[in-house]
């Protein structure tokens, strides 16, 4: 049977991250793995077509990465007490730094939430967990939002 020794876990810093962050948390002190926990800016470089000046996108995504670091280490600090874990942002789309993480990483498992968008949400805006499982070399544990959040 295969060992979790490296898990990424893979956040929006939402409310459902708390509960994401439970699950990776139990698997890692079960099997006494690292963790590596994601959170994935958007580049916002398909913006730059529309008259927004390049160091104008590059200046707000800098924000968004810095305010995003503060927030990953106060989150990793709070609910990854007791495992070894490390929290990193990265700027891309998220699907694909997902998995570009976890396998630089050789992780044995992602684990991340999901939206739960149906009909015509999830065609407009696609489901970055669903790229993941379907991609991921590793497997996917994704955890659906409860009702009560």
């Amino acid at each position: 049977m295969s060992q979790l020794k490296n898990i990424v876990c893979a956040l929006d810093l939402s409310d459902q991250s708390k509960q994401v962050a439970e699950y990776a948390v139990m698997l890692a002190k079960m099997s006494h793995a690292r963790v590596t926990v994601v959170y994935a800016a958007p580049t916002l470089t398909q913006y730059t077509g529309f008259h927004v000046p390049p160091n104008t996108i590059d200046n707000f995504v800098g924000e968004i990465v810095s305010g995003a670091e503060r927030s990953m280490a106060d989150f990793v600090a709070e609910h990854f007490q007791g495992v070894d874990a490390q929290g990193i942002v990265v700027v891309g789309y998220a699907a694909e730094e997902i998995l570009n993480l976890a396998e630089k990483e050789h992780a044995d498992m992602i684990v991340m939430g999901t939206r739960g968008r149906k009909g015509l949400d999830l065609i407009l805006f696609g489901s970055v967990a669903e790229k993941v499982v379907k991609n991921s070399k590793c497997p996917v544990l994704t955890i659906r939002p409860t009702d009560d959040e």
